[in-house]
């Protein structure tokens, strides 16, 4: 079994409430973000940097379809959040920023917002809880950073970038982990 998968299982299961020694929503999203993040970062790393920069054999683009390429790292991203929210609704996830290339990867509500104001200027992840549609949700924030010079040099480059100075290990975003409330 992947490691998403048995992410998905596990939160799953706890998605009710904590009982006595149970696991909180805090350390759900935790655990959720350390998954989604070492695969983040391994998708980065080992495969875009190294075939796009290192060997030179593929790039990766935002029309990767059309150009035969390797999605860019926040679509990958976005498709992984896209089909675990069809198979499950214990919790959600995305990747958001307030220099988004795409636009639809800004925050929107308070807690987004606040929570990119922090995890932006303290490089910390912050936590919350907000309603929703009349839900109940607790709402993690957590720094997204530029694991290598292709997050980089894509953002800096890139013609629709409100930002172009980001080095390695700059904060430029955030993953928003949202656990629904029973």
């Amino acid at each position: 079994m992947n490691r998403i998968a048995a992410g998905v299982l596990f939160l799953a299961a706890c998605a009710q409430p904590p009982a006595a020694g149970g696991v909180s929503p805090r350390q759900m999203a935790d655990a959720l973000f350390t998954v989604l993040s070492a695969d983040r970062t391994v998708y980065t790393t080992r495969v875009v940097n190294r075939l796009q920069n290192v060997d030179k054999v593929v790039k990766a683009t935002e029309h990767f379809e059309d150009d035969k390429a390797l999605p860019l790292p926040a679509q990958m991203f976005r498709m992984g959040a896209e089909l675990s929210s069809k198979k499950t609704e214990a919790f959600t996830y995305a990747l958001l920023s307030p220099w988004a290339i795409n636009k639809q990867n800004v925050p929107k509500t308070e807690v987004e917002k606040a929570g990119l104001t922090k995890v932006t200027q303290t490089g910390e992840a912050c936590y919350s809880e907000e309603k929703l549609g009349g839900k109940s949700y607790f709402t993690a924030v957590y720094p997204d950073r530029a694991v290598s010079p292709a997050c980089v040099q894509c953002h800096n480059a890139h013609a629709d970038s409100p930002r172009s100075d980001f080095k390695e290990n700059d904060v430029m975003g955030a993953v928003v982990i949202r656990i629904a409330m029973n």
